[in-house]
């Protein structure tokens, strides 16, 4: 298992994760009751399907994935690719703290094709 997660942020909610210290992330992490991450070799594609028309500045967060000990859950989702799910204890649906994020990088979109430090 790797030792990061990855979590792709809107500005509003890395504003958010600093100025509160957690955050439950969006609308679809609330109604899923838990925090969708990647794998460092899914956040390409998971960009690519779900954010190239989003108007905002997104970042790609590292979380260490250690610090969020037995919370974090690797799920199927299609089939075939197993992504890391952020529930919390018991699944009790807990807030992503700050101190688990060891790096945060402004996403740009050039051509179609996402690029930071941490993905090229």
């Amino acid at each position: 298992m790797s030792d990061f997660v990855y979590r792709i942020s809107t500005a509003k909610e890395w504003e958010e994760l600093q100025t509160n210290g957690s955050t439950f992330g969006g609308d679809l992490d609330k109604s899923s009751a838990f925090i969708h991450l990647s794998k460092l070799d899914q956040v390409r594609s998971t960009l690519e399907r779900f954010y190239l028309n989003c108007k905002e500045e997104l970042y790609l967060l590292q979380i260490d994935a250690k610090k969020l000990g037995d919370g974090l859950v690797y799920e199927l989702v299609d089939g075939s690719n197993s992504f890391p799910h952020f529930y919390g204890p018991s699944r009790s649906f807990v807030p992503l703290p700050l101190d688990a994020v060891t790096v945060a990088k402004k996403l740009s979109l050039s051509d179609g094709r996402f690029s930071c430090s941490l993905l090229d």
